[in-house]
């Protein structure tokens, strides 16, 4: 042995799994590792940790705590890189190692944009339909390239058999259910002084869903249709 080196004389299992555990050495204060970080350096009972060991051991445990952190938060949900990548800063890691953490998972299949954003195109189509352009924004919003975004909505809305004009309708038909008698009447009569009011407020609920051009043009006729029958 090198006795100007500290060694490990003991390594302490922590609960709850055991999945960390704490090195005691002959000399200097214990400290936590991973489980898996300490195997990977091939360390055991009476070998020396020199300080470039010991470097080496923390790198290992920071890649593993990096990868267990982002596993962590995937298994709660589907999450862009952009949104894992910001969550994982706030617990300290940087920025090189959870890029590699990142690109590792990305080959694993662990971490798809593409896989993300058709989800959330499907969920807002099933709860709350809006236009391509907002929906757009929103994926940019979370990270998504913009290529990858249009190139996705397109895709969903083909499997799907939507597009925006229907969606715009739906929408129409759903404002003018909520707003009750009074919106009926504004839209349904041509000489109502009320009738621009209306038709302004439900031209700007249907622009802030993302609508636009002839999608929104079609929705407005189709309520107006609606407010007459």
């Amino acid at each position: 042995m090198t006795m100007s080196e500290p060694h490990v004389m003991r390594v302490e299992s922590l609960p709850p799994k055991g999945l960390r555990v704490r090195l005691h050495l002959d000399r200097g204060d214990p400290f936590e590792v991973t489980l898996e970080a300490f195997e990977l350096a091939r360390l055991g009972v009476g070998d020396a940790l020199s300080g470039d060991a010991r470097a080496g051991l923390l790198e290992l445990d920071a890649d593993v705590r990096v990868r267990e952190s982002a596993l962590g938060l995937l298994a709660h949900r589907a999450r862009t890189r952009q949104e894992l990548a910001g969550k994982l800063r706030k617990k300290g890691f940087g920025k090189d190692r959870i890029d590699a953490c990142l690109g590792r998972l990305e080959e694993r299949g662990l971490l798809n944009d593409a896989a993300v954003a058709a989800a959330l195109v499907r969920d807002r189509l099933r709860l709350r339909p809006s236009g391509q352009a907002r929906m757009v924004s929103e994926l940019r919003s979370k990270g998504i390239e913009p290529a990858v975004a249009t190139e996705t909505i397109a895709r969903v809305f083909a499997d799907e058999e939507v597009d925006d004009v229907a969606l715009a309708r739906e929408a129409a038909s759903g404002w003018l259910a909520r707003q009750g008698e009074a919106a009926h009447a504004a839209l349904g009569d041509p000489r109502s002084p009320n009738r621009d009011k209306a038709k302004r407020r439900l031209y700007g609920y249907l622009a802030r869903r993302g609508f636009r051009g002839d999608a929104v043009s079609a929705a407005m006729d189709h309520a107006e249709s609606l407010a007459k029958s």
